[in-house]
């Protein structure tokens, strides 16, 4: 597989660029594990090299588990998903005088925008803000979102906001309705029977496990600080606890039409209900403004080499992880990260751009990124006589000008971006203007008001 050592070099580049401690991953093609691997430490302070059994927490990746515990029980006839959530909890909002579903929660459309708990409660657990949010059962969280009826946006199904505070609630409706533990329910109905045997809730379990990655934050000055999960909390929206080895089972079971070795885990007409374009999701492409991807029940869906992909990131803030696969072609990758430095999710759309022969540079984050790292640097109007620094920040790039009295900055918003020619947009005193970058022969160039710019270095 000649790709291999173009994928690592590319997660090592990450890696080192924005600081990740340690990456595991796993690759899968027509139901075998085609590559797998872990970079990096998992514990900085015992110097413990990742494996690709390693441990991580997988955030968001849990909603898929979640909608398929709801779709399962649903076949067993114990729910529907077009149920009020007000049938098994006392949910009392009602946008519009419209009842909230379980699909609306499942899909993120029931119209109330993010109420923001969990942004809470990891920045709070973390040490990030001094804010503290008591919510300890779904009791707490029920009061939480009935307080916040005026804060609704649009009516059940027309509108797709984020909603953590929806999927507490699915999980405690699967505990009523299962009559057991939301945890106990996953692990015996989903993790058992796919084989997924060391992936958990419980922080016992992840204390007596012999292969586990620290959760690192980074700090002011870009050190690793090592962090605690929130165990207990955030489980059916973003708690479970995984690895390389164990996904790649999960992701083969979709792969597989709901099926595994041991046998089948979900009807492949539920499958399918949980990978339709139920709602458009609002990111679009920052050039050409058209859709990105689609969300259906807990997985998200969006074109990648002219192919339908589905998967879904997640971040705990001290750990990361992406799920990629294209059902078209067999194949699948999934990447933890014990840190939020680089998207995982985007390390796997670059492994399967090389798996599958594609242009990685046709996955739009990662041309981009590329583009804008190509134009930072130092750069000089005409013999030197004014000076500026482009460096990359997120998405945009910032103009900098320093001197002795300080630095003064300036965002520069893409409009258009090419690999000979950029243009960026630039608002100053309630106006906007046009900068421009040009590649010519050996130098890059940037026009910018009344000025030219030459590069003259490269950052270090």
């Amino acid at each position: 597989m000649e790709w291999i050592p173009d994928l690592e070099r590319f997660v090592l580049e990450k890696m080192a660029s924005t600081k990740l401690s340690a990456v595991s991953m796993a690759c899968v093609s027509n139901g075998e594990v085609i590559y797998k691997r872990g970079f990096g430490l998992k514990n900085r302070e015992l110097g413990l090299a990742a494996t690709p059994a390693t441990n991580y927490c997988i955030g968001s990746v849990t909603k898929s588990f979640t909608c398929l515990a709801l779709m399962q029980l649903q076949e067993r006839g114990l729910l529907n998903v077009d149920d009020p959530v007000e049938l098994y909890l006392p949910l009392q909002v009602r946008p519009s005088g419209e009842p909230i579903r379980l699909r609306h929660l499942m899909s993120h459309s029931s119209g109330l925008p993010a109420l923001a708990y969990l942004e809470n409660l990891l920045r709070y657990h973390h040490g990030a803000v001094d804010r503290y949010l008591p919510i300890g059962g779904i009791s707490d969280m029920l009061e939480f979102c009935n307080s916040a009826s005026d804060w609704v946006e649009s009516q059940p199904g027309e509108r797709w906001f984020y909603l953590n505070e929806g999927y507490v609630i699915l999980g405690a409706v699967i505990e009523k309705v299962s009559g057991v533990a939301y945890r106990d329910y996953v692990r015996e109905n989903i993790l058992l029977p796919l084989g997924m045997q060391r992936s958990y809730h419980s922080r016992e379990l992840f204390v007596q496990d012999p292969d586990t990655a620290v959760p690192y934050a980074l700090n002011a000055e870009g050190r690793h600080l090592p962090r605690e999960y929130p165990w207990g909390q955030a489980e059916p929206d973003g708690g479970l606890i995984s690895n390389a080895e164990d996904m790649a089972k999960y992701v083969n079971m979709y792969l597989s039409g709901g099926t595994c070795q041991y046998g089948r885990i979900i009807s492949a007409e539920s499958l399918n209900a949980m990978t339709q374009k139920i709602v458009r999701t609002p990111p679009e492409d920052v050039v050409s403004g058209e859709p990105v991807s689609y969300y259906g029940f807990g997985l998200q869906t969006q074109d990648l080499f002219s192919r339908q992909a589905i998967g879904h990131s997640g971040s705990m803030f001290v750990a990361t992880c992406g799920m990629r696969f294209i059902p078209e072609e067999g194949v699948g990758v999934v990447v933890h990260a014990n840190g939020s430095g680089y998207p995982p999710i985007t390390m796997a759309d670059y492994a399967l751009a090389r798996m599958l022969g594609e242009e990685p540079l046709s996955v739009p984050s990662i041309r981009i990124e590329k583009i804008l790292e190509e134009l930072t640097g130092h750069y000089d109007t005409y013999r030197g006589t004014y000076s500026c620094t482009v460096r990359k920040k997120g998405d945009y790039l910032m103009l900098e000008y320093s001197s002795n009295y300080g630095t003064d900055s300036t965002v520069l918003v893409p409009v258009e971006l090419g690999p000979e020619h950029s243009r960026f947009h630039v608002y100053m005193s309630g106006r906007r203007h046009t900068a421009e970058f040009f590649h010519r022969g050996e130098h890059v160039e940037l026009l910018n008001e009344r000025y030219k710019y030459r590069r003259v270095g490269r950052l270090t």
